[in-house]
């Protein structure tokens, strides 16, 4: 009986590797998979985080070594912000003229488009700086450094509710599931830090209503899961399970973590599957981070007048808080820093909201600026400001609508010029008139700065060559220095 078990074992065991390998081998073809990994570009094999898929060759003369994206999450108003409008002002609690939005897509205010009337801005602007930057008077912290950004007053996006504009704005699709642009960055170019993930994620609320973050907006999409964001938390251990339980050792944690990636390796010489490797690359990262994030969230050799310079307490869970670990996450090599900040989006008592919010991340923005600037990394880092969509002209009760058809943001670092102001609006706010700038303008010249042609940085999945900008986007060329 037990000689008969065996040889079924070993039946089985024949038929399930036989299938594995040649199926795999089959599927690679049919879906387009590379000559070394499964999906990726012929010839190019799926890297750690070294220097990512371009093996260091870039197309174009790199301008930024790393990203850092402070998403105003809920879509902060370009009417409060950046982009002042005396004339929405001389026209407030007046109708809207119909001709802006006749047979124009609105949100909530849809069904009262006959009734709609304008606010004006909540707030006095201020020429800032030596450039006239005109900045809105509750961000004395962001006037203060107009000097180094370039702002941009005619954003355009294609979704008007807040997930799927999330979603627009981090995968340049409207389709879930693709990759976010940390995710391309990283599988592009890689990481330089050893020890830490080469794209992490915080997040902070206040001010406003929170609208919920999806974890899939920094998803890797169809990309190998060493490439997708790693959450840290603003409180208590960064890392989920990054300690040791008592009684075990670090080195007998390495040991274990040794046994499992060789048993790991004996199953990738089996099968063409590029996610064994990325388990492999994610448990020595996972080991790595033990040493290095409790020295990364350890910060008592900060002096004074930076914690000072951010208002913050570290370990507070605050939006400065986490500027000041972004700017440690990018001393320490991480390639991509998302920052999001859940309290924008002010359908209601938008003054007194907006107000609040804008307090909270004003001083640790113009912080993080200053403290890169101070050390250097400054010409080699992006910036990258701003919200998922902005807000109506027109009230919305005390508060005001999403908006697709005009946003602000604004762009600061390497390769780009300060103290400049590109784009604008109609006389209302209401639409981009003057060179418009979309998302996919957006991904197109952050990857440029990094030294990459957007159009071919490319990724085959289902039989198509996939790219961060679809088939779209150009430079936005005069903000470039």
């Amino acid at each position: 009986m037990d000689s008969v078990f065996l040889n079924e074992l070993k039946r089985r065991a024949f038929l399930e590797n036989s299938m594995t390998g040649l199926g795999s081998v089959a599927l690679a073809g049919l879906l387009g998979g590379g000559s070394k990994v499964f999906g990726a570009p012929t010839g190019l094999p799926v890297e750690k985080n070294g220097s990512g898929i371009l093996g260091g060759k870039r197309h174009v003369p790199v301008k930024v070594k790393r990203v850092i994206h402070l998403c105003m999450a809920g879509g902060q108003s370009h009417l409060e912000s950046f982009d002042y409008k005396p004339k929405l002002a001389e026209l407030d609690g007046r109708a809207m003229p119909e001709s802006f939005t006749k047979g124009q897509q609105l949100a909530q205010l849809q069904k009262s488009a006959g009734k709609l009337k304008c606010m004006g801005p909540q707030f006095e602007f201020k020429k800032c700086g030596k450039s006239g930057q005109e900045i809105s008077s509750v961000f004395p912290h962001l006037g203060e450094v107009a000097d180094e950004i370039a702002i941009i007053r005619s954003m355009q996006t294609e979704q008007i509710n807040h997930d799927p504009a999330h979603t627009f704005m981090n995968t340049g699709s409207i389709i879930p599931g693709r990759p976010s642009m940390g995710a391309w960055v990283t599988y592009g170019i890689g990481s330089e830090s050893e020890d830490l993930p080469g794209f992490v994620v915080l997040t902070s609320e206040g001010g406003g209503q929170g609208q919920p973050i999806s974890s899939r907006q920094w998803s890797n999409g169809f990309l190998p899961s060493q490439y997708q964001g790693v959450q840290f938390q603003s409180k208590g251990d960064a890392v989920h399970y990054v300690t040791n339980p008592p009684g075990v050792t670090r080195e007998a944690q390495e040991e274990l973590v040794d046994s499992v990636n060789q048993l790991n390796r004996l199953l990738g010489k089996k099968r063409l599957d590029p996610e064994i490797e990325g388990r492999i690359a994610q448990y020595e990262m996972a080991f790595k981070m033990q040493a290095s994030v409790p020295g990364l969230m350890d910060v008592t050799g900060e002096k004074p007048e930076t914690l000072e310079m951010y208002g913050c307490t570290p370990g507070d869970g605050s939006y400065a808080a986490n500027c000041l670990l972004a700017r440690r996450l990018a001393e320490r090599g991480v390639r991509f820093i998302q920052l999001y900040h859940r309290g924008w989006d002010h359908h209601g008592g938008i003054k007194g909201g907006f107000e609040k919010t804008a307090k909270l991340v004003d001083q640790g923005t113009a912080a993080l600026i200053r403290d890169l600037k101070d050390r250097g990394m400054l010409e080699d880092t992006l910036i990258i400001f701003g919200g998922e969509f902005g807000r109506t002209p027109m009230a919305q009760g005390s508060g005001r609508d999403h908006h697709i058809n005009a946003f602000s943001m604004f762009l600061c670092g390497g390769g780009i010029q300060g103290g400049v102001t590109h784009g604008a609006t109609d006389e209302l706010g209401y639409a981009a008139v003057e060179d418009p700038v979309h998302v996919h303008d957006l991904h197109a010249t952050m990857l440029h700065l990094l030294g990459v042609n957007h159009k071919r940085l490319t990724f085959r999945f289902q039989g198509r060559d996939f790219r961060l900008t679809d088939v779209f986007g150009h430079l936005i060329k005069p903000i470039l220095a």
